[in-house]
């Protein structure tokens, strides 16, 4: 699981760099359509690399850039509402409209946390394109692509539907065969049987205190070195 998770991260990491640019491009003239899904995916892509092996605190490990990076770059490409309630399934409906608030905020500040770790290990990856396969119309998506690392190529998929303002983001990842929310939907689904709901927001707000204070020594170390 951690090695997925790693995968994963390293995946979306790819995708944290270019929302400024991007922005810039969508809200100058009102006429301007948003980019398809594998146009995006090649955008930023390039973009975020070319950020990420130039940024020096990045490359260190600095917790607080990297997580001000994510901030501001990586949320406008991930739906984390519609990713929260498939990954806890049947029991969304079942959650109080505060549980599904809690458990929002907490998942989505482990997915950051796990984005973070990845952005550091940015380096020399190289990305392929596999051709997009879909119809006008079609509101989802995958977007296939292969990153070559020096050992063997990751093959990563990005599950993405476009919302209402015809813009397309992120609702699920793939690395080699395993969809991230899948993942999460069993892990969920056994805290939840363990301890409820609020037994899981209690594990995944642990988790994330854990990851924090983590993320803080890392932040100190790179700041002295």
């Amino acid at each position: 699981m951690k090695k997925l998770l790693a995968s994963t991260a390293a995946a979306l990491a790819l995708l944290s760099g270019a929302a400024p640019a991007l922005a810039q491009t969508t809200a100058a003239p009102a006429a301007t359509e948003a980019p398809a899904p594998d146009a995006l995916v090649r955008q930023v892509t390039s973009q975020v690399l070319d950020t990420a092996r130039r940024d020096k605190a990045i490359q260190a490990g600095d917790s607080r850039r990297i997580l001000s990076l994510i901030d501001t770059m990586i949320l406008p490409h991930i739906d984390f509402d519609r990713m929260t309630a498939s990954a806890a399934g049947r029991y969304w409906r079942q959650a109080t409209p505060e549980q599904r608030a809690r458990l929002q905020s907490e998942f989505k500040t482990l997915l950051i946390r796990t984005y973070a770790g990845a952005l550091s290990q940015v380096k020399d990856q190289t990305v392929d394109y596999k051709p997009l396969r879909a119809r006008a119309g079609d509101t989802e998506v995958t977007v296939r692509t292969e990153v070559r690392t020096k050992g063997e190529p990751i093959n990563i998929d990005y599950r993405m539907a476009r919302g209402s303002d015809g813009h397309w983001k992120i609702i699920d990842v793939n690395v080699v065969g395993v969809w991230l929310v899948d993942n999460y939907r069993n892990e969920f689904s056994q805290q939840i049987a363990a301890g409820g709901i609020d037994g899981l927001i209690a594990k995944l707000a642990e988790r994330n205190r854990s990851n924090a204070a983590s993320g803080a020594s890392a932040g100190q170390q790179a700041a002295r070195g």
